[in-house]
């Protein structure tokens, strides 16, 4: 679903991009890296089938998004993207997570649909 939105949207992709290392240590992988008129955006894809731990590492990869955007120039922004039904976090996480993590105002947090919504458009 993401994929074929991008492609619509006039972005080229690349899978599995080392952007960097995680705060503390690790090497910071993301799903995807969106490119249009020379600007990076970085994509990663959480799913929750059921309840489970996927929502405890949300609030450090947009952490960890963040430092990348701070650290490449060209990369413009970071989104986690939050699909399943398993989500019992979610609307507290695409609504109000932010607030209580400083300096992380060049992530977003979306659903699946409204990720797809914006890449299908062009307008990331």
């Amino acid at each position: 679903m993401v994929l074929p939105a991008l492609k619509r949207g006039g972005y080229s992709c690349r899978k599995q991009v080392m952007v960097g290392s995680r705060p503390g240590g690790g090497r910071h992988k993301v799903d995807l890296v969106a490119e249009k008129s020379g600007h990076e955006f970085l994509i990663s894809m959480k799913w929750q089938q059921s309840s489970g731990t996927a929502e405890q590492k949300v609030p450090f990869e947009i952490i960890c998004l963040a430092e990348a955007v701070k650290a490449t120039p060209n990369y413009k922004r970071g989104y986690v993207v939050l699909g399943g039904p398993g989500w019992t976090l979610r609307d507290y996480y695409v609504d109000n997570i932010q607030k209580h993590l400083v300096g992380t105002e060049a992530v977003r947090v979306l659903s699946l649909e409204a990720f797809v919504a914006l890449a299908n458009e062009g307008k990331l």
